[in-house]
């Protein structure tokens, strides 16, 4: 079997330790893989919160400059107003909160954003249903060859 589709995007950081951390603690992701890359010695972390196969690829550089910011971003679904609720406390008192909750109803939902250590921002959000959506949509949406 082989990887089809989209796998992964990949950020640049300064600090990878920071990013892990704040990638573990506001979107649940997990370390599934890293290294330093033989060929550039630049430290490599694979981050995936195990629902889908898609991973968030940190590379550590020393100069970054914020490839996603608003309103370019990278989106995380909550399980609840109330889990969300907690993050945006959570990152209001780090001051990384760099957009309210807000309510903005079907389709959209509940959404804050969050600044990475890196400028790069994060979207929390509630009712979205984009995955849902998605799992509902037509197959002949899928690119095949031929």
């Amino acid at each position: 079997m082989i990887d089809v589709g989209l796998t992964h995007i990949a950020l640049p950081v300064s600090n990878i330790d920071q990013s892990v951390e704040f990638y573990t603690t506001y979107a649940g992701m997990k370390v599934a893989h890293r290294r330093i890359d033989a060929e550039t010695g630049v430290a490599v972390v694979w981050l995936t919160d195990h629902t889908r196969p898609f991973a968030i690829v940190l590379l550590q550089t020393e100069l970054v400059h914020p490839i996603l910011a608003p309103l370019a971003h990278l989106g995380i679904g909550c399980e609840s107003r109330e889990v969300m609720d907690f993050l945006c406390q959570r990152a209001r008192q780090a001051g990384i909160l760099i957009q309210e909750p807000k309510d903005s109803g079907y389709p959209v939902g509940y959404w804050a954003f969050l600044r990475d250590p890196d400028g790069h921002t994060l979207e929390l959000s509630y009712g979205q249903e984009i995955g849902l959506t998605l799992q509902s949509a037509s197959p002949t949406l899928v690119n095949t060859p031929g």
